[in-house]
């Protein structure tokens, strides 16, 4: 839940910024000279650019708690048997074996969207972001049946 509310107070406080932004780029365009014109679109560039990052990570992050829900529906989420540090964080090498497992199995199921969401948390755990990303993608496209990049 707090992951949540971190997400909506940032993506409140970025539309707010969009906002501002994208009225100083009016108020440039409005005086009207050649050089403000031109720095008006420019400022407006960065609020739709802000705007479409906001909103396809919006719906990432949407789909993938989709999964989540029917995955956890299914009773097929990964349970967490990592071992921890004294300070909370993940052991690396506990992180390293389970991953090995995950990689396992979605090598043994390719078009499994179920193997490639647990493989994405795997990432995670061992703080591979990009690789998690990529997996989630992965197992979003495979559940929509979508034609999969290899």
């Amino acid at each position: 839940m707090r992951a949540k509310i971190t997400y909506a107070v940032t993506a409140a406080v970025l539309v707010v910024y969009f906002v501002l932004v994208g009225s100083r780029g009016l108020m440039l365009i409005r005086n009207g000279t050649l050089l403000t014109v031109t720095f008006g679109i420019a400022v407006l560039v960065l609020p739709v650019i802000g705007i479409w990052f906001l909103w396809k990570n919006t719906q990432f992050v949407k789909k993938a708690n989709q999964l989540a829900a029917e995955l956890d529906a299914e009773g097929g989420l990964p349970v967490d048997e990592l071992k921890r540090t004294p300070g909370g964080r993940i052991d690396r090498d506990s992180a390293d074996e389970v991953f090995t497992r995950r990689k396992a199995e979605t090598e043994d199921a390719p078009d499994d969207w179920r193997s490639w969401f647990r493989l994405a948390i795997a990432y995670h755990d061992a703080r591979d972001t990009p690789r998690a990303r990529k997996a989630m993608q992965h197992a979003i496209a495979l559940h929509e049946g979508k034609p999969v990049r290899a």
